[in-house]
């Protein structure tokens, strides 16, 4: 059982969450995992001083990197961080970024995917309007990353809803996406499972979809239900809400067999770097 998944309920209470994840973590651990993946917003839910806690862990103030680092050494495990709200790395000081950081067995950073599609939408929930925009600034790179089960793209939540980004994932090589998210209840309802299960059939990728899965500060419920799919789009392990350490295996070969009959990487005709664009006549 190499891959993991982690299922949290944050709350605003940073500590707190960390001592949640760490035994998430730890379940991830005992069970095989070589490659975990936490939930959007693991760290910290509902608080509003965002920049200021991206501001401190960017220097080297804060709690939550150091805790991440020390988590992974202590497992021997490549930690998925969910999002942290971190500055940009050439800009210290400007607005943050909805960051999602690899950390890989010895605690050092392997990569960093800055989000690059903000959730600025209305939804027929307690909440009503969700402007992430507000807090953040949008990502600019596509990010994958070589790790001990294969090779990783990265996303975040609402990205999912661009399957233009999962091609580019692929393209560059992905064998296994990670997806941290907060989904709406409402949101998630509709289309979660829909998704999570598409971006995995039409990439031919492991989908590692890491939720929050129950109710956070101001009244935010989120929809959960994270789950471990195959590149058939298969579910091979799914959790409802509440918390959980979901475990699952990659089976490269099978993998690869899969590619190999249905080989669609090949068979695309347009959107791939260097291929004709369909011509539209208005």
């Amino acid at each position: 059982m190499n891959l993991a998944v982690i299922q949290m309920v944050s709350q605003d209470d940073v500590q707190t969450n960390l001592r949640l994840a760490r035994r998430m973590l730890e379940r991830a651990a005992q069970g095989g995992a070589r490659l975990a993946v936490l939930p959007e917003n693991f760290a910290a839910m509902g608080r509003r001083d965002l920049a200021a806690i991206g501001r401190a862990e960017a220097v080297g103030e804060g709690p939550i990197l150091p805790w991440l680092k020390r988590a992974a050494r202590d497992l021997s495990l490549w930690i998925v961080a969910g999002t942290l709200p971190l500055p940009p790395d050439d800009d210290a000081e400007g607005k943050p970024r909805a960051c999602s950081l690899l950390i890989d067995d010895q605690g050092e950073r392997a990569a960093r995917y800055d989000k690059l599609h903000l959730f600025d939408v209305d939804v027929a929930d307690n909440r009503g309007r969700y402007r992430e925009s507000d807090d953040f600034s949008h990502g600019q790179r596509v990010v994958v990353a070589d790790t001990p089960v294969g090779r990783l793209g990265l996303s975040v939540c609402y990205d999912l809803r661009f399957p233009e980004l999962f091609g580019a994932l692929r393209e560059a090589g992905a064998e296994l996406i990670s997806v941290p998210a907060a989904f709406t209840a409402v949101t998630g309802a509709a289309h979660w499972q829909v998704l999570t299960r598409a971006r995995a059939i039409e990439t031919q990728c492991y989908v590692l979809a890491a939720g929050q899965g129950g109710e956070h500060p101001g009244l935010r419920l989120t929809f959960g239900h994270s789950a471990i799919i195959d590149p058939w789009g298969s579910v091979l392990a799914e959790q409802d809400q509440g918390e959980a350490a979901l475990l699952a295996s990659r089976d490269a070969a099978e993998q690869a067999s899969i590619r190999q009959r249905m080989p669609v990487q090949q068979h695309r005709r347009f959107f791939l770097s260097g291929a004709p664009r369909p011509i539209v006549v208005e």
